[in-house]
């Protein structure tokens, strides 16, 4: 089935840049100055995570999709009676569609995919049509916004998927409030299908947010350029530097824009004008690594029961389900 086109998006194309203005000059108000990470992905930001999973450095993706292929068949057995799919933050649709295609999913379940991103959504849309006839709503809005729509819409027993490891841009805190939210969105018997990268020596952390390739280089300061284009900003791109720290203490992985020298961020729409010192930094990421049990531990804090978790021991990685209570 021809997936079905968003809602108008003018007036939300507005609200978004305001948001968008707002929060730059909230989080670039604190100490360390900081941006947030939701914001890397507009049509550039996308493509380059895209080139990103494709790097032998990265095997987050590929983890993942093997232990999709292998039990998928395994998830939707556990899952009866399923109706409703809702992944937040789908990228190219690579994964939900082999998990609809190699699960056997019938194609009249209903597939809801939610992203900020417009390109993003509709090159997943296009992706997730080809594992067979499925009725296809995409959500251009943030996860919580997306999942309500979703949710409100629903019939029957609902799984969200929230894959790649995106759990791993919130830090405790935030990853327990966010859960929380998807529980609440949820019904009892409706299941959350998470995918998490786990803690791996420091060396292969690195390479994978700091590729030889400079791939994740660019990713990181085509934030910069974003707000340049979107915000009006005035910032020198020449001038950052692109740096990766692995955080033990915290189990995280960080991203920082490090200044070059003496320079000045000037962002007219979000009424930005400060000035960072040689070797300050603006802090982009974390990507939080977890142990298997600690993911299972979340998810029952959260309201989840955990159903099954399978481990790619090779590159580190767990597919966990859940269902709520």
């Amino acid at each position: 089935m021809t997936p079905l086109p968003s809602r108008a998006v003018s007036d939300l194309d507005a609200r978004v840049v305001d948001q968008f203005a707002a929060d730059v000059r909230y989080y670039l108000s604190l100490r360390p100055h900081q941006l947030p990470s939701r914001y890397f992905y507009d049509d550039v930001g996308s493509a380059l995570f895209e080139t990103i999973c494709r790097l032998p450095w990265y095997p987050i993706t590929r983890a993942e999709m093997r232990l999709i292929e292998a039990h998928s068949g395994d998830i939707f057995g556990l899952l009866p009676s399923l109706t409703t799919i809702v992944e937040l933050g789908p990228g190219s649709g690579d994964k939900l569609r082999m998990l609809l295609a190699a699960g056997g999913a019938r194609g009249e379940a209903t597939v809801h995919l939610v992203d900020v991103s417009a390109s993003a959504l509709t090159f997943a849309a296009q992706t997730v049509a080809t594992a067979g006839d499925f009725h296809i709503v995409t959500h251009r809005a943030t996860y919580d916004v997306g999942l309500r729509e979703a949710a409100a819409a629903a019939h029957g027993r609902t799984l969200v998927a929230f894959l790649g490891s995106n759990i791993g841009n919130f830090d405790a805190p935030g990853a327990a409030a966010f859960l929380q939210n998807v529980h609440a969105a949820l019904m009892p018997g409706d299941a959350l299908l998470i995918g998490v990268d786990l803690v791996k020596p420091k060396e292969q952390l690195l390479l994978a947010y700091d590729d030889p390739l400079g791939v994740t280089a660019a990713f990181n300061k085509n934030l910069l350029l974003r707000i340049n284009r979107e915000l009006g900003g005035e910032i020198d791109l020449d001038a950052f530097s692109h740096r990766a720290i692995w955080n033990e203490a915290a189990a995280r992985v960080e991203m920082h824009l490090v200044a070059r020298s003496a320079q000045p961020l000037r962002i007219r729409r979000a009424d930005v004008d400060i000035r960072l010192q040689p070797g300050e930094f603006i802090w982009t990421e974390s990507s939080y690594k977890y142990v298997p049990r600690d993911v299972q531990g979340l998810l029952q804090s959260c309201g989840f029961r955990s159903t099954a978790q399978w481990i790619d021991r090779d590159d580190g990685f767990a597919l966990t389900l859940a269902e709520a209570f």
